[in-house]
This record gives C-alpha cells, structure tokens and sequence, in this order.
C-alpha cells in the first residue's frame, strides 16, 4: 500500500506597509493578494505584518522597532522566508538579510519566482530567464555581501570585489545572449502571426485567475491548462474558432497584475504583440472579486502601455455564478450603501451603458449565458472581417441564428 504523500509549504511572513499613498483597507487587499502569490508558490503564510508609516524605510523598508518583532518571529518559528509587498531597493535588502538572516523576497521576486515554476516552453523559459537575470544584476553585490559574512571578511575583499564584477559579466553576457535569443523568436513568431491570412484576431486580456483559459476552453473546446491560481497560463495559446460558419483566431494571453514588475512587461514583449495585433479584446473580468473595478482600471494601465487601450473591446463579467453583494439589513440606518451592494442587474446596466452595450455577463465554468456571448462576439468579429474584406459580406449574414 502507497503511502500517502504530505507537500512541506515553507513558513514565511508578510510584510506591507500603510502610507499616505495606501490606506489600511488597500494595504489589506494587497496582502490578501501576496498571499495568494506566496500559495501559489509553495509557500505558507504564518503571519502579516503591517505598519504604519508615512514613507518606507530607505535602510530597512520597515522601522527598527518593527524590524525586531519581525526577528523574533523569524528566529523563534524558524521562518524560511520574509516576502515585502514593494519592491525592495538592492540595498534595503541586503540590510533586511543581514539582519533577518533568512530569505529574503518582495513582490517582484516572488512574481518572477511563479513565472519560473509555471514556464512550460522554451520560449517562456527564455523570457522568464531574461527577467530574472535582469532582477538579479543590480542585487549582486548583495549576494557577495552575504557570502562574505558566512566566510569572514579577512581576505574576502579584494577577491570578492573581484568576483562580483566577474559575475556581473557574466550576467550582463547571459542578458545580451537572451535579448539575441528572443529578438529571433520574436521574428518568427512576427513571421507566424504574418502567415495566418486574413482571419480577424482575437485576444483574452485581463487580470490574471479571472477563468481567460477556462473560457478559451469552453468556446474553442480545446484543452489550455487552467488552475485556480494565479498566472497560470503563461505561453499564448492560438486557436482557431468558428461560429456560425465565421473563423476567426483566439489567443489566450499571460495575465496581468498589480505591481507587475517593468522586466517581466519587457520579457514579455512577443507575448503582448498577441495583444497589440488583435483586432478585438475580450476583457474577463472576476465580477465575483470584491475589488474587481480596480482589477479592470490595473489591465487598463497595462494596455495603456503597450498601446492597446482604444483598441475595440467586449467587457466580458465572468463568475457571476459566485457573485454574491453585501446585503445591508432593514433596519441598518448607519451603514452607506457603496457598489459593494449592488446587485448583478444594476452592474449590467452600469457596464452596459458604459461600454455602450459591449459588456457581458456570464459563467464560463457553468457555461451561463453563452449563448449571448457567441451572438455578440460573432456579430462584432462579422463587422471588422466585412469592413476589411467587404466582397465577403454575402457569406456571413447580420444574425447568428439565420444558421
């Protein structure tokens, strides 16, 4: 008989500060999110740690006094790793490991760390490589900082100088490698997308866990990995879909997040021309997500970037089967009914209106309203293939269900 098998998730700790910039309720947000971050890496969260502070620690990120609580955490439940939720300066971190004597992480590195695990290809791997190297080159002296404190300092100077510019060079060599690597594959995946004709091209954005894959799944009924945890699609998957008798591409990108860290937007490039390419963005958004509206105006930023945002866009409400508002009692006078309370058809009237009758509501997972969902997604691809190759208007008619 086979014994069964327990999964050892790391002890670590969170850490995050409220400023002027991010009040508690944010601060909270965004450690709920780290956390999910740090469970998806493997780790386990035994404790947050917040403070408040009008400006992070230039040293120390934290204060001192706060720094010793951390430490007597650490030491006395043998913490394996201390996760910031901004990205550390080179320097507050070597300061935190040398005090903390423990792993040291921040948002970035914990980010880069899931994209590491969750890199299947070739390519993704080169992307994640790329970033990683690009992270770890200004923290290196940090690296030799530490290594000279477990042999002693005597004797360690000069070579240890000598040895961090020798690995600076190799980083910087590796990098410039990378950089050549991908600038080929981004020529043939350039070559790819050129090949692919005159189809309109579709591509899923949004925030990352908000069901992109499960819905690729559901419409194109191929099989694209999809988890309940984040950044779980990383390579673009490209499929073909018909609807109707209309074909057309749909890709499903990596997803976005807060804080997504610039090396990874850069790494990532080939991964976003899917993006900049397309012809129309369907948005998923988690409208289950208490915070969703930020999530939406965090892709939007990233879009913006990229220069993607006036590109024609369907809003696309996934989750509405967990959707649940805050109800507030009859006789509650004191509490202020906020968005938190509305109910799914005030939503839809908002969106609707909004985007001017391009949002949908629906379930990928339970396959709701899907039905309205292929109508208008058929209407609207139907639209740009006819204004591009108007001799074709004949073969697709105005209405899905003339088929």
């Amino acid at each position: 008989m086979l014994e069964k098998q327990t999964i050892d998730h790391e002890k670590t700790i969170l850490i995050g500060v409220i400023t002027k910039e991010q009040n508690e309720e944010k601060v909270t947000e965004y450690l709920d999110e780290l956390e999910f971050l740090t469970y998806t890496a493997g780790g386990e969260v035994k404790k947050r740690f917040v403070q408040r502070i009008d400006l992070p620690n230039p040293k120390t990120y934290i204060g001192s006094g706060k720094m010793e609580e951390v430490e007597a955490f650490v030491k006395e439940y043998e913490i394996g790793s201390v996760i910031f939720d901004d990205e550390l300066s080179p320097v507050q971190q070597r300061n935190i490991e040398k005090q903390l004597r423990c792993k040291i992480l921040d948002r970035t590195g914990l980010i880069l760390d899931i994209f590491a695990q969750r890199a299947q290809t070739s390519y993704a791997r080169t992307q994640v490589e790329l970033a990683q190297y690009e992270y770890l080159l200004p923290r290196l002296t940090g690296l030799w900082t530490h290594l000279e404190r477990q042999r002693g300092g005597i004797g360690m100077r000069g070579p240890g100088e000598t040895e961090i510019e020798t690995d600076r060079r190799i980083v910087r060599d590796r990098i410039s490698l990378l950089k050549k690597k991908l600038t080929k594959i981004d020529r043939q995946m350039e070559t790819q997308r050129g090949n692919r004709g005159s189809l309109v091209r579709v591509a899923l954005v949004g925030y990352t866990n908000v069901g992109k894959s499960t819905l690729m799944n559901v419409i194109s009924k191929s099989n694209v990995f999809a988890e309940n945890k984040l950044f779980a699609t990383l390579d673009t998957t490209v499929r073909k879909v018909v609807i109707g008798n209309l074909p057309f591409l749909l890709s499903d990108t990596v997803g976005f997040i807060r804080k997504l860290p610039t090396q990874l937007v850069e790494s990532f490039k080939s991964t976003l021309d899917e993006v900049r390419e397309a012809d129309l963005l369907l948005h998923v958004v988690d409208i289950s997500h208490p915070n969703f509206e930020e999530h939406i105006a965090s892709v939007n930023k990233i879009l913006s970037e990229i220069g993607s945002a006036n590109k024609e866009t369907i809003m696309v409400f996934n989750k509405i089967d967990l959707y649940k508002p805050e109800v507030i009692e009859e006789d509650d006078l004191t509490t202020e009914r906020t968005s938190r309370h509305m109910s799914l058809e005030e939503w839809e009237n908002t969106w609707m209106h909004r985007m001017g009758g391009n949002a949908l509501f629906i379930s990928a997972l339970n396959k709701e309203n899907l039905e309205a969902f292929k109508i208008q997604v058929y209407k609207t691809v139907r639209n740009i293939h006819v204004t591009r190759f108007p001799y074709n208007n004949f073969l697709y008619p105005e209405n899905l269900d003339e088929y």
